[in-house]
């Protein structure tokens, strides 16, 4: 096995590594689990795996979930289809920075990304490293969002386009959920940011220690919430990868974001299949 970091934030690239021998192999398998605890997101090139091969190995993570949104390979629940094409929208939710279904109360432990078909340039997938940018956030604003909570929402998120009456639908089968602002890596035990692209407000932040009159709520909060969402922008927190087809991402979703980058059209074909690990509730 040959490790190669990627960038000072996190990333690594692996080579020399089967995933279908690590899903068989538990020895390998635990190597391939404590890189990523180290670098939180790993990459691998020329996987020629099944669907099968896929979803086996995920599971060595954990009981895999599925998807409101994405439909699923044929005969296989846990993995699912993010397929671009012709006849599909040229914009989906998942241009824009954000943790994997933090509108779950419990949003999964990470993500195995397996490339089919992309275009020649361009479709890559940027990782920002939220435990960085909690560390660098200077103190004053630590010591602010201590104790803050935070609603995370799928209505207004992925049902924001949607006919009211779907949309409602699907709010009532996911309910707002509300996690930490700062959360505990449950292995690791460091810290990390968790608010991104689907949240929508702080729940306790109208307190008599931060407001004096109800304006000072808005926009107090909204400004807060507004910088603490920008610091996956941050370069120095991020590592970007170019996939080509039988090319792997393996993510922790619990100490990340993501982004993938919509620069392709008119070329518009791009086809992902995703395993996603059930995860715990933050804390």
């Amino acid at each position: 096995m040959k490790v190669e970091p990627l960038s000072c934030a996190l990333g690594a690239e692996i080579q020399g590594v089967e995933l279908r021998e690590a899903a068989r192999d538990d020895d390998l398998f635990a190597e391939v689990e404590a890189l990523l605890l180290k670098y939180k997101v790993l990459f691998l090139r020329d996987q020629d795996i099944t669907p099968a091969e896929h979803e086996a190995f995920a599971a060595k993570f954990g009981p895999l979930e599925d998807n409101p949104i994405a439909g699923s390979v044929p005969g296989h629940p846990g993995i699912i289809r993010l397929y671009k094409g012709p006849d599909e929208p040229p914009m989906r939710y998942e241009n824009a920075w954000h943790t994997d279904a933090t509108w779950r109360e419990t949003p999964p432990m990470g993500s195995v990304l397996r490339c089919v078909e992309c275009p020649t340039v361009g479709g890559d997938t940027m990782w920002a490293n939220m435990e960085l940018a909690y560390d660098r956030l200077p103190d004053r604003v630590k010591s602010e969002i201590e104790g803050l909570q935070a609603r995370h929402s799928i209505e207004a998120s992925f049902g924001a386009a949607m006919p009211s009456e779907q949309r409602l639908a699907l709010k009532e089968r996911f309910p707002d959920a509300e996690h930490p602002v700062v959360r505990t890596h449950p292995v690791t035990g460091a810290r990390s940011l968790m608010v991104n692209g689907f949240t929508t407000h702080f729940t306790n932040f109208h307190t008599p220690a931060r407001v004096r009159y109800g304006q000072d709520a808005s926009p107090g909060a909204a400004n807060l919430l507004s910088y603490l969402i920008s610091q996956a922008y941050i370069p120095e927190y991020q590592v970007r990868w170019r996939w080509r087809p039988g090319s792997v991402a393996i993510w922790d979703n619990r100490c990340t974001q993501h982004y993938a980058v919509m620069d392709y059209p008119p070329d518009t074909v791009r086809k992902m299949e995703r395993a996603t690990i059930i995860g715990d509730k933050p804390a």
